[in-house]
């Protein structure tokens, strides 16, 4: 019933006065409630709704009824299985403290008391979608949930902002976080729930400096018997020129054979997540899953849509790890590793899960399965893009095996990191004499603005 939700957002949120309620006024708010469970914050979203003195509403889905007394809170809240969550609290503000009553989770008959503190998120600002620009001023080494949100957005919204290199180095040189992929963010999406998908539209990207990190080497998993015996050498630091103005990069010093090798940039993002579900420890900022994470994918490029399944409440994307340049797998263990500009949107497809990350450009879909091994990675990414036919274009396993088929692609996205990647593609155009049910993207289904207090 009471699903995870993210920790430390409510210093972010609590930036509106409380509203003066009156007697009679029928007033809708959304709150996140921290309920401590032996040292063990869960986390809750609360839809409240107050018409005099009787309260209604849900939390994480589940009916509550109740009532207020100046500024105490009396609630009920009752499951599926009509098992009650009883909450008493004091409201000072934007805030709410209390106790909660819950039955013993090894013991049905017992009720145990456990401290909650709620607080209140704003309502969503007037006048429509909104563009932001945010300047970080520190950095995660973790995809966690327990993270203080550092923008609230909504659905609509775009972000400008920036990222640094893997190594924690920023667009003048300067070291700003531990090395390890460290990442802007996260960003919390108001109305984004868990089972919902969130949409990130990649709007802009662009290097910041004239200069990237890299590695003359090859990952393990792409050495044969002889290049292994051979690799003693390899693995030393090689410092790439970037020519913004042209639009090329090449390795330093400019001699040798390679003196005349230049390669076209192509920015892509090789870290972009949401937060993981209740129960997991956040992830390193070089571990991937379901929630997307270390992915280094070239395809998260400019134009790129990236969905990504919703486990918090707020989603609270990271991204980080930018690359001016990469080839399938990042088979140097580093690719061109370089600090950004960004700029991206959001949108969430309410009461829609989806498996696993996926990508889409202007020319294919793309699903991206991460595993311990190519094989599982193979698996997963099959299964993914499998269940986009099904739900996007309504098509049975028969057709969808069909379609794979005959069309189906596949790409090594990541050799580098602790797991694999593996993305399963088919052009687009492939797809033009289906009928989509909810189309590519899934517009019709994105989330509308919540009504205002």
């Amino acid at each position: 019933m009471l699903k995870s939700v993210t920790l430390n957002v409510f210093v972010l949120l609590m930036c509106l006065a409380s509203p003066v309620l009156l007697a009679n006024e029928r007033v809708r708010e959304s709150w996140v409630v921290t309920t401590d469970r032996w040292g063990n914050p869960m986390y809750s979203e609360l839809d409240l709704t107050r018409n005099g003195d009787r309260l209604g509403g849900t939390l994480d889905g589940d009916a509550l009824e109740g009532d207020i007394d100046g500024n105490t809170l009396r609630f009920v809240v009752t499951d599926p299985d009509r098992t009650m969550f009883s909450y008493v609290g004091e409201r000072v503000g934007t805030t709410i403290e209390g106790t909660a009553d819950f039955p013993d989770s090894n013991d049905p008959e017992r009720r145990v008391a456990h401290a909650f503190v709620a607080n209140l998120i704003p309502a969503r600002p007037a006048g429509g979608p909104k563009r932001h620009v945010f300047e970080p001023t520190d950095y995660s080494n973790e995809f966690s949930q327990h993270r203080k949100p550092v923008l609230t957005i909504w659905p609509g919204d775009s972000v400008q902002t920036t990222t640094i290199d893997s190594g924690g180095v920023d667009a003048h040189g300067v070291t700003r976080a531990l090395y390890g992929n460290p990442q802007t963010g996260p960003f919390y999406i108001a109305t984004a729930s868990p089972g919902d998908t969130l949409v990130v539209r990649i709007e802009r990207l662009r290097p910041n400096r004239n200069y990237a990190d890299s590695l003359d080497d090859i990952v393990g998993r792409a050495r044969s018997t002889g290049l292994a015996a051979r690799a003693g050498e390899l693995g030393k630091p090689v410092r790439w020129k970037i020519d913004l103005e042209a639009g090329f990069a090449s390795p330093e010093p400019s001699s040798g054979r390679l003196k005349d090798f230049k390669v076209p940039l192509r920015p892509m993002l090789g870290g972009l997540a949401v937060a993981p579900g209740f129960g997991f420890a956040p992830p390193s900022t070089g571990d991937t899953g379901r929630f997307g994470g270390n992915m280094d994918f070239n395809e998260i490029i400019e134009g790129s849509i990236v969905y990504l399944p919703v486990s918090q409440p707020g989603a609270l994307l990271y991204l980080g790890d930018a690359h001016a340049l990469q080839g399938d797998g990042e088979t140097s263990q580093f690719a061109l590793e370089i600090s950004m500009d960004v700029e991206f949107s959001v949108d969430v497809l309410r009461g829609r899960s989806i498996a696993m990350p996926r990508i889409e450009s202007p020319t294919h879909i793309m699903v991206l399965g991460q595993a311990g091994s190519l094989d599982d990675a193979l698996r997963m990414a099959t299964a993914g893009l499998t269940q986009w036919l099904e739900q996007d274009y309504g098509l049975t396993l028969s057709e969808s095996a069909q379609v794979l088929g005959s069309s189906v692609e596949y790409v090594v996205a990541n050799l580098a990191g602790r797991n694999v990647g593996l993305a399963a593609k088919i052009e687009k155009s492939r797809l033009a004499g289906l009928r989509s049910i909810a189309g590519p993207s899934g517009d019709a289904q994105t989330s509308a603005a919540p009504p205002s207090n």
